[in-house]
């Protein structure tokens, strides 16, 4: 299923303490959250995923993360296998493990905002280049840096790969990627922000200057935010962990939320708590104490 409408996220209700309500949901970001610096998940946090399934809490990973990288937490989802991937772009159902995730939601960028969006943040911060992520496929310019794994699929300028008859054409764009390779992380975003306007949602999540381009009103809070009303779930009853911008509107809508040990500084002010980092495994340190 699409979902082309701009979905807006809710504020924290100030009338009720989070504090009070029962979670039922628990939301966390991967990289820098859930995930070691290695990239593994411990087994005290195996284990504190597994109690509160135990415990009727679903778990869903919302990550800036392509489906295709979700193998790392396959084994990890237990009943639900459910995951928000690309930002809030796609929902994923992982059951079947590596090689079988489907495709549940999606939330495309037009290829119209696309282009605009490239065309208007090159003119804005000159010596950008670009990815296109998609459903299935990755696509980028000849002087994007090799920043991810995998090999992309072709290589030309990015308004060729976002034309008519582009290769994958028939793919839905899940996310732009946006990097320069002398502009401060943060001041890219701003600039990026202001540059592209409602054309298009604009965040990062990596310490270089690599921004995340995607549909109008698409991120993990607003994503998050349907698959919650699909299942009768209200914000006040989600706890959500984060650690970079792209976990802010996440934090800043779920009755709970944590700030990871080592999270940038806008996560920490949008977040109504604060955990221990990544490394010492804070997911799992604030799931046993909701659950003790």
């Amino acid at each position: 299923m699409r979902e082309n409408e701009p979905v807006t996220s809710a504020t924290r209700q100030p009338q009720t303490p989070a504090a009070a309500v029962r979670p039922r949901l628990i939301a966390t970001d991967l990289d820098g959250t859930l995930l070691r610096d290695d990239k593994s998940v411990s087994p005290r946090t195996i284990a504190a995923l597994a109690a509160a399934e135990e415990a009727g809490i679903e778990v869903f990973f919302v990550t800036g993360r392509p489906a295709r990288w979700m193998n790392v937490v396959s084994d990890h989802v237990h009943g639900h296998g459910l995951a928000i991937c690309g930002n809030g772009a796609a929902v994923v159902d992982l059951h079947g493990g590596p090689g079988a995730h489907r495709f549940v939601k999606v939330r495309e960028l037009a290829r119209d905002n696309a282009l605009d969006a490239v065309r208007l943040l090159r003119d804005a911060a000159p010596g950008t280049v670009y990815a296109v992520e998609q459903t299935y496929g990755f696509y980028q310019e000849p002087d994007y840096p090799k920043l991810h794994m995998e090999i992309p699929d072709n290589l030309a300028p990015a308004e060729d790969l976002l034309a008519p008859d582009a290769p994958g054409a028939g793919e839905p764009v899940l996310k732009i990627l946006a990097y320069h390779p002398s502009l401060d992380p943060d001041a890219f975003l701003t600039l990026a922000r202001l540059a592209i306007g409602d054309r298009a949602n604009v965040t990062r999540s990596s310490p270089s200057a690599l921004l995340e381009i995607s549909g109008p009103g698409v991120s993990k809070a607003s994503t998050l935010a349907l698959c919650c009303a699909e299942r009768g779930i209200s914000h006040e009853e989600v706890v959500a962990f984060g650690d970079m911008p792209n976990d802010v509107e996440m934090l800043t809508w779920a009755g709970q939320s944590y700030a990871m040990g080592n999270a940038h500084p806008d996560v920490i002010a949008a977040a109504s708590g604060r955990t221990v980092a990544n490394n010492d495994d804070g997911v799992a340190v604030v799931i046993e104490q909701l659950l003790a």
